[in-house]
């Protein structure tokens, strides 16, 4: 399996608050890592970094054929490849459904017909403004925006945070076709250890902006002992 995404000695920020300290670790064509934390580990300052909207201090981080993605800017680290959903979910809420699609869609694969086979809801409100839209469907519609773009490496901040467990249901099932079906690397922070490892391949774990743990996913699911002892949850 060829190396998709390589970050070395990375250290990086906002402003000059260093949060995120030598972090080093790679990931391959079509694999998915599971990015897990307490809160405040720094896992949201590594996806925004990887997006390009902190500052970075030292390191670099290569993606594909971009040996230096760590120097370009946020527009043009998504036309490298990045697809990134942020906790924030950045939808354009004042444009519908439909064109919230088709303002940002790139050519490849996935585009917006795609987008409403996999999230029939968002089919049905596909002339509703993101205003109009429920928590859950905005989150569909953000990962929608993300695939159109045609991504190598897919971001996703706390996806699952907030919603009803039947919506958390149907994007799971949404982001394990994504990745596994679909063969799309993807990187997922995630509060519900259990739920991400079993879709993943890899796992690491931050503490205090430094990775403490990196081991396979599977494996990592089945030690809940060792689960308890970095996250405080078993479960």
């Amino acid at each position: 399996m060829s190396e998709l995404l390589r970050i070395e000695n990375l250290s990086a920020g906002y402003g000059e608050a260093v949060v995120l300290h030598d972090i080093a670790l790679s990931l391959g064509q079509g694999q998915t890592l599971a990015l897990l934390g307490r809160n405040g580990t720094g896992k949201t300052t590594l996806i925004n970094t990887l997006a390009g909207v902190t500052r970075q201090h030292g390191g670099s981080i290569a993606l594909g054929a971009t040996p230096a993605l760590h120097k370009l800017p946020s527009h043009l680290r998504a036309a490298a490849g990045i697809g990134w959903v942020p906790q924030e979910r950045n939808i354009f809420k004042s444009l519908t459904v439909h064109e919230n699609l088709t303002a940002v869609e790139r050519p490849g694969k996935w585009n917006a017909q795609r987008v409403y086979e996999m999230f029939p809801r968002l089919a049905e409100r596909k002339s509703n403004l993101g205003t109009q839209l429920s928590g859950g469907e905005q989150q569909m519609l953000a990962v929608g925006r993300a695939l159109v773009l045609n991504p190598t490496l897919l971001l996703l901040d706390e996806p699952l945070e907030g919603l009803a467990p039947i919506i958390v249901e149907e994007l799971l099932r949404a982001i394990r076709r994504i990745t596994r079906e679909e063969g799309l690397a993807a990187i997922i922070v995630e509060q519900h250890p259990q739920a991400i490892l079993a879709i993943s391949d890899q796992a690491v774990v931050l503490d205090h902006g430094t990775v403490v743990h990196a081991d396979q996913a599977a494996t990592l699911r089945a030690q809940p002992e060792v689960l308890e002892r970095l996250l405080g949850v078993a479960r």
